[in-house]
């Protein structure tokens, strides 16, 4: 069966993850392209804001409080948005949460918490979608990473709960287009986006965590989740990056094992970190010392990847303008 999306403009679209970061400039960005949005995630005030951001503008915005750890929010999601809507056209699975420092010394309470909200939440959101959008068709959009493809030291529990996300995601599609089920699955993998992913995130190091260059501003995810909202679209980049070290990792994986000393290094910031202090991994909210950097507001191999049309016609464009320069020359 074929997959129809409808415009932004026409479309209800589920978030998670949505009171800050990626979620929330992705949630403000659908709005104000005419896109009715439900905002979910664990912090109330900070998904208010974010929806009176959006009222403000002339949009329509809902919110749920919902941990996507736990199976039956889900389904609280799913009952408030057909309740304010009357439907869901797009699923955003964005929640997220990291954890800094090497396998040995993070406690497997802490990789389990990780799972619950980087992988099953995945899980749980994608099946949801599936049985809400198996008779009208839809979009499922699910957050990975360039860690999907290539593992990285000192977040080794994320890597691995991207690695089963990107897994969960590829195995869904297929099923899903073998059952003639009318719902395009993507896998977006990020880059390192400027966002408070390294203050959210539980530390164990003994320096402030910190991201590896180059990073990209939040902006550029959301264009790519909006991007797979309206056209069927297997996974995407963001940012050139992101594809290089996916590149890197599958073809040259013996060579790529030996970054591990330059991770280590751009993993850490400058100051020491003497104390845990908060995060966001069990609680919402919580927030520790972490190196900021602002990002990139423009990768152009994320814009031609999706819109391969009109890179090919620039570059036709620009091959005819120095054919004609050429000929002109020799004339």
């Amino acid at each position: 069966m074929k997959v129809n999306l409808k415009p932004l403009r026409d479309q209800v679209i589920v978030i998670t993850g949505a009171g800050s970061g990626i979620g929330a400039v992705t949630a403000r960005m659908a709005a104000a392209k005419g896109a009715r949005v439900v905002l979910a995630g664990r912090q109330e005030a900070a998904l208010e804001q974010v929806a009176r951001d959006i009222t403000q503008e002339g949009g329509a915005a809902a919110t749920v409080v919902a941990d996507v750890g736990v199976q039956e929010d889900h389904e609280r999601i799913l009952a408030l948005a057909v309740e304010r809507f009357g439907r869901v056209d797009t699923w955003v699975n964005n929640a997220g949460v990291s954890i800094y420092g090497t396998l040995e010394q993070v406690p497997i309470e802490d990789q389990r918490k990780l799972f619950d909200t980087d992988y099953w939440g995945v899980v749980y959101g994608s099946l949801a979608a599936v049985r809400h959008m198996k008779a009208t068709g839809g979009a499922i959009v699910n957050l990975g990473s360039e860690v999907s493809d290539r593992a990285v030291p000192l977040q080794g529990a994320y890597s691995a709960a991207k690695h089963a996300v990107k897994g969960y995601t590829d195995a869904l599609r297929m099923e899903l287009r073998q059952l003639g089920a009318p719902i395009s699955v993507t896998l977006i993998k990020p880059a390192s986006i400027a966002t408070k992913f390294t203050e959210h995130a539980r530390n164990y190091m003994d320096a402030q965590p910190d991201l590896p260059p180059p990073i990209y501003a939040p902006e550029l995810v959301a264009e790519a989740i909006l991007h797979a909202a309206q056209t069927p679209v297997r996974d995407l980049f963001v940012g050139g990056a992101a594809r290089a070290i996916s590149a890197f990792g599958q073809n040259m994986p013996g060579l790529a094992d030996r970054m591990a000393g330059w991770l280590f290094r751009h993993q850490r910031g400058p100051r020491t970190y003497e104390e845990m202090g908060q995060d966001s991994l069990y609680d919402a909210g919580g927030e520790h010392a972490a190196v900021r950097r602002p990002g990139r507001r423009f990768s152009a191999y994320s814009c031609s990847a999706m819109h391969p049309q009109a890179t090919t016609l620039a570059v036709l464009a620009l091959a005819g303008g120095a054919l004609a320069c050429v000929l002109r020359g020799r004339r």
